[in-house]
This record gives structure tokens, sequence and C-alpha cells, in this order.
């Protein structure tokens, strides 16, 4: 009975299998025949939609790509000029280093032929010994922060200094307004107060000003007349010297014309313009003394003065200790003018117990660096060098400096041949 049972359940479960397959495929092939493309079907229309959007976010992705990939390639386009701006300005630096180089070598071996004791003479005629002295080894650790300004400053390392307060403002304006004019590059005031700092700041002028180490260059710098900043320049200039650059000290009471360093020979020690009207006062001649309890006649050299207010100088050890022997006599005689100084101890012989400087000098063109006394008694009243153009002209022998300075800028620059006619020879002091 058992037995029987069991065979008949196990044929009741086969037949409903058998039966749930068979159902189900009937219900496979209806559903089939109803919808054909599935039951997730999508219209065509919406799957042209979902084509496009998915080719537009593609096009998307990639302008943004082209977009991102063309703004990287103009950084590394501005990039690559900025490199090569810099790469430009370092070769043109190490050409003008090149240049001094070659220059200072030139230079320096000629010093050594002279100074080798086994230097043999030449033939008669041919000898010529050495007016310039080697430079200094430059000492940046003088002052660091006026070395950073003049190494990015200077030219050929050198370049035009020139000291100024308050008291000569309008007169350092009309100074670096022609400056610039011309074309010069590397100036530098240096700022003895405040009101010159924001003068230069305001008119892109590059400046120095000192820290307040000396009370005394300090007081000087502020509240000095033209004399006490003069004397100044001797003491801040030695610096710049040390520092192994060659500066054209100028005063602020000139007018550039032409640039000066296409005009100077830098073959000694001191280059300087003269106080001297003509060939003979600037550059030397044989003056005769008459003397008549004696034998009349005793012949004498004279020459006038340098001007200190406009002179060019070398790092040289003599140019050096020619500013110290001026300071030094500076501070101790209490009515001593800097320009006589200056000249006694470039031009006094040694004798007796005094040493001469050995410091070798030039004068400058008496109508190339022309002062104010040449300008108004010679110059202006002869037609030929009245076309003269001159590099600069220093307005030293008269007070009234800046209605003249402003005169000359109008007769050489703007052309007007009768803006020097209003104005004397000379000057009511």
């Amino acid at each position: 009975m058992t037995g029987r049972r069991d065979g008949l359940l196990n044929g009741i479960r086969g037949s409903r299998i058998l039966t749930a397959i068979t159902i189900g495929l009937v219900l496979g092939c209806i559903f089939a025949f109803v919808s054909p493309n599935g039951f997730f079907f999508v219209p065509k229309q919406e799957e042209d939609l979902i084509t496009k959007y998915t080719t537009s976010q593609a096009a998307c992705e990639s302008s943004s790509s082209s977009s991102d990939r063309i703004n990287m390639l103009k950084s590394e386009l501005v990039s690559i000029s900025d490199k090569n701006s810099v790469l430009s300005k370092q070769i043109k630096t190490l050409r003008d280093r090149l240049q001094l180089t070659e220059k200072t070598k030139d230079q320096a071996q000629k010093q050594v032929l002279v100074l080798n004791e086994q230097h043999k003479a030449g033939p008669f005629g041919t000898v010529k010994g050495s007016r310039t002295n080697p430079t200094v080894i430059p000492d940046e650790s003088i002052n660091p922060r006026l070395s950073k300004i003049l190494e990015k400053l200077a030219i050929n390392r050198e370049l035009i200094v020139a000291l100024a307060n308050s008291n000569v403002k309008d007169m350092l304006t009309v100074w670096f307004t022609n400056i610039k004019r011309v074309g010069i590059p590397n100036y530098l005031v240096v700022a003895l107060d405040e009101e010159i700092v924001s003068l230069c700041k305001s008119n892109q002028v590059p400046f120095y000003k000192r820290n307040r180490d000396e009370e005394r260059v300090e007081s000087i710098g502020r509240t000095g007349g033209n004399h006490a900043v003069s004397g100044l320049k001797f003491h801040i200039l030695r610096e710049f010297l040390q520092l192994g650059y060659s500066v054209l000290l100028s005063d602020v009471d000139i007018i550039y014309l032409q640039n000066p360093f296409d005009h100077i020979y830098r073959d000694s020690d001191i280059e300087s313009m003269s106080d001297g009207h003509d060939n003979m006062t600037a550059y030397g001649y044989n003056d005769v003394f008459d003397d008549v309890s004696m034998a009349r006649y005793v012949r004498t050299i004279r020459i006038w003065v340098y001007n200190s207010g406009f002179f060019y100088i070398r790092p040289s050890v003599p140019s050096i200790e020619l500013l110290d022997r001026v300071v030094g006599r500076l501070s101790r005689e209490a009515e001593a003018w800097d320009q006589a100084m200056f000249n006694e101890e470039l031009f006094y012989p040694s004798h007796l117990d005094y040493d001469g400087l050995h410091a070798s000098r030039r004068t400058m063109d008496l109508y190339m660096f022309m002062n104010s006394k040449v300008l108004f008694k010679t110059v202006r009243k002869d037609s030929k060098l009245g076309n003269l153009m001159p590099v600069i002209v220093h307005v030293n022998y008269h007070p009234d400096k800046l209605p003249r300075m402003r005169a000359v800028v109008e007769y050489y620059v703007d052309g007007k041949k009768d803006a020097l006619n209003g104005f004397p020879d000379g000057s009511q002091w």
C-alpha cells in the first residue's frame, strides 16, 4: 500500500511540472507576438533624442578639452616669450660685461707694460706711458642695498649721479626731464630728504635714499645749501667707487642735450669740465709775470680750475684717495670750498713734506661740455658757435639758474634763437 501511494504522488508531481512548463511556453509566445520589441521599448523619436544628447555631450567635452589645450598653449607661449625676454636681457648684460672686461683687460695690459721693470723702451718717439690706473676690486659688502640698485641701473658699470634736496626741487625737475628726453637710462638721484623721494616716485625717476646712519649727513641733506650739499657729494661718492662703478657726478643746474657717455674718453682717473672760457684758460697757457725790479719776465703755467659740479671719475685708488683728501680737508677747514679743495688736491705737486696726488686727469671739450660763461658771453653772439649742439650746458656762473636753464632748453631744444637774448652776460649776486 505504501509503495503504491508513493508512486502515485510522484506521478502527480511530474504532471504538475510539465503543466507549468507548457503554460510558460504558451504565455511567452503570446507576449512575443503582442510586444515584438520587448517590455522596455523606446520609441524611435526618443532614441534619436538620446543619440543627439550623447553626441552633443561628447562634442562639448571635446570642445572644452580643446579650449583647455589652447589656453595651455597660450600660457606656454607667454612663458616662452618671457624667458626669451629674460635671455635677451641676460645676453645684452653679458655682452656689455664682455666689452667692459675687454676694455679693462686692455687697460690692465698697458698698465703692466708700464709698471714692468723689465720693459724696454722702444724707438725714439714711440714710448707712451699709461694714463689709466687699474680699477679697484669691487667690494659689495660696504653697501649691499646700493649694490643691488646699481647692478640693475648702470650700463658698463657707469652712471650719472646727482644729489638733491628740496631746495633744488624745481631745477631737479628740469634736470631729469631733459635726461629723459635725450634717452639716458643710467642715471640716479641721491635723495637727501623725503620731498625729493616723493618727487622721484611720482616721475618714475630712479633714486637712492641713504639710511639714517649719520646725523651730519642727514642734517646737511635736509637743510644744507648748494655748497654744503656739494661738499657732501664727495663723502657719498666714495661708496659708488668702492662698489666698482664709474660715476659722472652732476649738479642739478645742468641741461643735457646729448648722451655724455658717447663723448667721454675714459683714459684718465678724472675727466672734468672746465671753468675756463676759451682754449687758453681751459687747456692751459704760458703766462708771463713782469717784475720790473728783477729780470722783468718770469713765465708761469696757468689753467682755470676744474668744475667740481660735473666730472667723470673712475674707481681707481688715486680717485678714492682724492675723495678722502677732499672730505678730510672739508671736515677740518670750516671755511673751505669743495671746488677749491678738489683742484688743489688734484693739481698741487709734491713738495717738501707734502705728497701730491698721483692721479691722471683730462679736461673735457670746452664747447661740448659748456659752462654758462662760455654760452652767454661768447657762443650766443657767434653765429657759427650758436649752431653747435653741446653735450651739456652747466649754468654754474649765474645765480638766476632756473630761468636760464629754461631758456637754454628753448634755445637748443625748441629752436627759439632769441630765447637767450633777454639775459645779461653776467648777473648781480
